[in-house]
């Protein structure tokens, strides 16, 4: 039986502020009706903890579905595909980290330890019920509150209560390695964690001059089967899916350093500035010394840049 066309999915790339530890989406604007406006799963660059206020709806992980109510909690690793769904307007508040730094700061200087958690914590995405997880619920709402009110020394507390919390999503997937409510992967439904490997290899080692049949090795898969598979999940070629994150990467080294546009090429794996120049343009319809004249009227545009079939890539 031949595998069944997967739906676009969407790539939402968002960036911890200089100087912290994670990125926070707080307040009013996030009371909304979740899945209006949206065709698609999508997927982040970052671990992300939602806390439902108030609601009721469906929250779509990859092949699943599963029902949330007011005061669960959701937790989504980098890479894996998701959405959530809702009737009437809901209130969620969101926040985002890089689970590989987070972890490099609770085990310094042990690689082996490193993996070893990381692999843990990206072992499924999952919802949980506040009052059976009482610890994890309270300290993910102390970091929202911090976030909000940033209050003297909010940044070390912020520090401090992340590392907690990965520790707890560590114990919780631990103890549950067993459970059979742990995501199921079926034959036709799950491209996207076949691919995953790949997505990740390009999130680590873009500034390397990284070729198709490298990706297509870490998925364990032959370079036809790997085009095809990548092209029909993600709806964009893994070349241009690597170009566009080395111009995501960009973006962040512009904005924080006075780099010359060649040397940002070159950090970010570009072999030539003409070659970076046009996949600068590609994806933001701009050059890069205009964004860095005017960037705020185009990094919006990239933070929330979609991957799918009608961008004609």
């Amino acid at each position: 039986m031949g595998r069944k066309k997967r739906d676009t999915i969407e790539f939402r790339f968002y960036e911890v502020p200089q100087g912290q530890d994670c990125l926070a989406l707080l307040g009013e604007s996030w009371i909304r009706v979740y899945g209006q406006d949206e065709k698609y799963l999508h997927f982040h660059n970052l671990f992300e903890v939602g806390y439902c206020r108030n609601g009721e709806g469906d929250l779509v992980l990859d092949d699943r579905t599963v029902r949330y109510e007011t005061d669960m909690l959701s937790l989504i690793p980098a890479n894996f595909p998701h959405t959530t769904l809702s009737l009437v307007p809901n209130f969620w508040e969101y926040i985002f980290f890089d689970v590989e730094e987070i972890v490099r700061q609770i085990y310094p200087g042990n690689p082996t330890k490193q993996r070893e958690a990381v692999k843990i914590i990206d072992k499924s995405a999952d919802l949980i019920y506040g009052d059976m997880y009482p610890d994890m619920s309270e300290t993910v709402k102390r970091i929202m509150e911090e976030m909000r009110d940033k209050r003297p020394y909010y940044i070390e507390t912020v520090n401090n209560l992340l590392k907690a919390f990965v520790l707890m999503i560590i114990r919780y997937h631990s103890s549950r390695a067993t459970d059979k409510d742990m995501m199921v992967e079926g034959d036709d439904d799950a491209a996207m964690m076949t691919i995953r490997p790949a997505l990740e290899y390009v999130d680590g080692r873009y500034a390397e001059n990284i070729k198709v049949s490298e990706l297509a090795r870490s998925c364990n898969m032959s370079e036809a089967h790997f085009r095809r598979i990548f092209g029909e999940t993600i709806n964009m070629s893994p070349v241009d899916y690597l170009n566009l994150v080395r111009i995501q990467k960009a973006c962040q080294i512009m904005n924080k350093t006075d780099h010359s546009m060649e040397v940002v090429a070159s950090e970010c794996g570009f072999t030539t500035f003409s070659t970076f120049n046009r996949n600068f343009r590609k994806f933001l319809n701009t050059s890069p010394y205009q964004w860095k004249k005017n960037r705020d009227n185009y990094e919006n545009k990239l933070l929330d840049y979609n991957i799918n079939a009608l961008k004609g890539w």
